[in-house]
């Protein structure tokens, strides 16, 4: 799999981008993702809305590509509770944004024609992985329509949620056998027929790692340095399951205790095993905006074929508004339009990064605190002034405090239902 090493990078940045101020009134259509002038007050408002609900610090950072490459970095609060001021540059766990590097290794295995994704994932795994009458297909899986349990559900106290206790039990020393981790899934048996019903499951794409393991005889991480790390030159990713250690300089990692009495709970050092190619990859803003970048151009940037990417592009619905899911990407609808990416949660971290369809605008927001729908919500509130720029003012109403659907967080003023981006449904991983 040598094609990548012809990688062109900045394939994208030949189309040219012209950041314009757009004026843009209740009438006017709204202004395409990349030709808005971001809206740096509204995400610095939504990154201090994170640190006000606990974590200690969050950033966003905004890369236009184009004649002239642009980078704007806003950073609020701090890189640890020593006082550090938060870094845009530094490294952290990237959680489920880990499933677009999974994704896209396998879509490489399907342009050679070792894998069909349109057959039972089964017959590309190690005999007896998944049973027998599994017919689950490759795509069904990174669709997070096959059916198949979240194991991740056992490790945690809670179903859906992160909790301290768990956290040093079970996922901080732990290290876990992947397989180990799919039997799990399985023993609770299928949950819908597969291709039916959505429903997000970190055990996919485990699965989808131990089928590039499979196929091409070789470890997942070597697999992951050698096609897209170290082509690339992403200098600040990594993949190190089971060790526990970030190399270099990085972003402290805070579990929000259970008890919110209770002080904030470092877990920078895990194994990241229980969720390993689902969620085990180490990364910086500038490396995900590399990668988002490359994909997006398709054949010209050398990651994966123009056809691989109309595939992985190619979404279905969910149940949360505003939110469909691809071949290991999800699109978000914005206002001026779709962007394309992923989410992570992962203790300590969370991430957002999303790209406009032709990759001429990456935006990467991220908090250093987890289990904590606010910050969460606020993270996902920063994308929308990010990529679609100030909206025109809404009518004049009441200050009033408004509460954000399905997290318990409060915004304060005049912050309108359509304002917010939905949480999505890896929240904990």
């Amino acid at each position: 799999m040598a094609r990548i090493g012809s990688v062109r990078l900045l394939a994208v940045a030949a189309a040219g981008v012209v950041i314009v101020a757009t004026g843009a009134t209740g009438a006017a259509a709204a202004p395409a993702p990349a030709s808005a002038v971001p809206d740096t007050a509204g995400v610095r408002a939504a990154l201090q809305s994170a640190v006000n609900a606990g974590a200690p610090g969050a950033f966003a950072v905004i890369r236009d590509h184009g004649g002239a490459e642009t980078k704007l970095s806003l950073t609020v609060g701090k890189a640890d509770l020593d006082g550090t001021p938060m870094n845009a540059d530094w490294q952290f766990r990237v959680g489920s944004n880990s499933k677009m590097f999974a994704a896209v290794l396998v879509m490489r295995l399907a342009e050679q024609g070792r894998i069909d994704l349109d057959k039972p994932l089964r017959d590309y795994l190690p005999a007896g992985t998944l049973p027998e009458g599994w017919t689950m297909t490759g795509r069904q899986v990174m669709e997070h329509r096959a059916g198949i349990y979240d194991h991740t559900n056992d490790l945690l106290e809670q179903s859906g949620e992160e909790t301290t206790s768990a956290f040093e039990a079970r996922i901080r020393n732990n290290v876990y056998d992947p397989a180990k981790l799919v039997a799990m899934s399985v023993a609770h048996g299928l949950q819908s027929t597969p291709g039916t019903r959505y429903a997000y499951s970190n055990t996919d794409f485990v699965l989808m790692g131990l089928a590039v393991e499979h196929l091409t005889g070789r470890p997942y991480a070597d697999v992951l340095r050698d096609e897209i790390i170290d082509p690339l030159d992403l200098r600040r990713t990594s993949f190190v399951v089971p060790d526990k250690e970030i190399t270099g300089r990085h972003v402290t990692g805070y579990l929000t205790n259970d008890d919110r009495s209770k002080p904030l709970l470092n877990s920078t050092e895990q194994t990241a095993s229980w969720v390993w190619s689902a969620g085990g990859v180490i990364s910086s803003a500038r490396d995900m905006d590399r990668f988002l970048t490359t994909l997006m151009a398709g054949t010209a940037g050398g990651l994966v074929s123009d056809d691989s990417l109309k595939q992985m592009t190619s979404v279905l619905p969910t149940p949360t508004a505003k939110v469909s899911y691809g071949l290991g990407l999800r699109q978000i609808a914005l206002s001026c339009g779709n962007v394309f990416g992923h989410g992570g949660i992962v203790q300590g971290y969370q991430t957002q990064s999303f790209t406009t369809p032709d990759g001429r605008r990456s935006v990467v927001v991220f908090a250093n605190a987890s289990n904590n729908g606010s910050v969460t919500q606020g993270l996902m509130n920063a994308l929308e002034p990010a990529f679609c720029g100030k909206q025109p003012a809404p009518a004049a109403v009441a200050p009033r405090t408004m509460t954000a659907p399905g997290v318990g967080g409060q915004q304060e003023g005049g912050v309108a239902p359509h304002d917010i981006t939905p949480v999505v449904d890896d929240t904990r991983i």
